[in-house]
């Protein structure tokens, strides 16, 4: 296994655990029998949990974008690229593995203790209302619209995780419809 590799296996496990189970409760010690490396070579791959958990929500920014901007492209109008995002949630929400956010559920749980996982979870955050921007722009609506729909989404998140219920995706499309096309 390549060095690649194993840190890919390590950010691979931590996400399933830190995401069923919260990032504080799961120790190094665990996280090490889990992933099957000697505790000192986890460490040469990653100098801290902290550094595993950045790896960790990088890799969930970065799948995040590319399915919903995947979602996005597969819509043929603009309006229908606004809705898509709400499309792509209930997916996600229909998952057995989802249990919301990553990011809000590590801001509720460092984002008090932790300047950058809180900056992290801002950056994220602000990545989909700037595609949000850009897809409200294009359909040709006010810049006021897309804080408007990103609310709806994250309080799909929200909800659909306490819930266990894909349905706040379809209750937000439904909302985001109505006020696209007021808009629009």
């Amino acid at each position: 296994m390549t060095l690649a590799d194993e840190r890919g296996h390590v950010i691979e496990v931590a996400d399933r655990l830190f995401y069923e189970r919260g990032i504080q409760a799961v120790g190094m010690a665990e996280l090490r029998r889990e992933v099957g490396l000697p505790l000192k070579k986890l460490y040469t791959l990653f100098p801290s949990k902290q550094a595993i958990l950045f790896a960790v929500l990088d890799r969930r920014h970065s799948t995040w974008t590319e399915q919903l901007q995947h979602r996005i492209d597969a819509a043929p109008q603009p309006r229908e690229k606004l809705l898509a995002v709400y499309d792509y949630l209930s997916d996600w929400f229909t998952e057995d593995s989802f249990r919301g956010c990553a990011f809000i559920n590590a801001f509720a749980e460092l984002g008090s203790q932790s300047p950058d996982v809180a900056e992290r979870t801002r950056a994220h955050k602000e990545s989909f209302q700037q595609v949000l921007g850009e897809l409200v722009a294009a359909a040709g609506g006010s810049p006021a619209l897309a804080p408007q729909l990103a609310l709806l989404a994250e309080g799909a998140q929200t909800t659909a995780a306490i819930s266990r219920s894909a349905e706040p995706a379809r209750q937000a499309r439904e909302a985001a419809e109505i006020l696209i096309d007021a808009q629009l």
